[in-house]
């Protein structure tokens, strides 16, 4: 019994926050998990830029609006639930994924939630379970499933690593370099055959 879990930003949508930097014109924000580990330490650090130019949920939900999945995302998805179950595992908050889950199809996805104001100003993050990425995939193999798993940056490594099998996907060519032992992979049809040979 095979699950496969995916990373949301980056393997099958663009990142959000390098979208809200460039509508917003805060070059700051482009920082993401493919530069800062520590997602605690990223997150405070965008609130704090966020309160400090008076930005709340609204104006991230409007440049998410525009947002569409990467060419051939959908169709991979579409594809890979055909054949297995699928997760997303996202650090991403709930206020921000349901419109790109919409434009997917509606895929499970695991992930966060925003703490907000009444104003709408972003006060806090409450993160679902500590490293909640490796943690979910020990969780479904506890229930007796085998995981694959296939992302693109740090927080990624963990649920990688503890799968069956695991896939760098549009990754960095520090982390590919950092981790030569995990194949890495640039189309959606290269990552496909590769979950199908790990399940058959």
């Amino acid at each position: 019994m095979y699950i496969t879990c995916l990373d949301l930003e980056g393997v099958l949508v663009p990142e959000i926050w390098i979208a809200f930097a460039k509508e917003s014109g805060i070059p700051e924000l482009k920082r993401t998990t493919r530069d800062e580990p520590d997602y605690d330490k990223l997150m405070n650090w965008r609130l704090g830029i966020l309160r400090e130019h008076g930005l709340g949920l609204k104006e991230i939900q409007d440049t998410i609006a525009k947002i569409e999945p990467m060419e051939g995302a959908k169709q991979f998805l579409d594809e890979l639930r055909s054949l297995t179950q699928v997760i997303i595992i996202s650090d991403t908050f709930t206020q921000f994924a349901k419109p790109l889950m919409e434009k997917l199809g509606w895929p499970t996805i695991f992930c966060n939630s925003l703490e907000v104001a009444e104003n709408g100003e972003i006060t806090g993050f409450k993160m679902r379970i500590e490293n909640s990425k490796y943690t979910t995939v020990k969780a479904l193999q506890s229930i007796g499933y085998d995981t694959i798993a296939s992302g693109d940056s740090y927080n990624d490594l963990g649920m990688i690593k503890a799968s069956k099998a695991g896939f760098l996907f549009k990754s960095t060519d520090t982390i590919k370099a950092d981790n030569p032992d995990i194949p890495a992979y640039e189309t959606y049809d290269a990552l496909l055959e590769a979950i199908k040979k790990a399940m058959a």
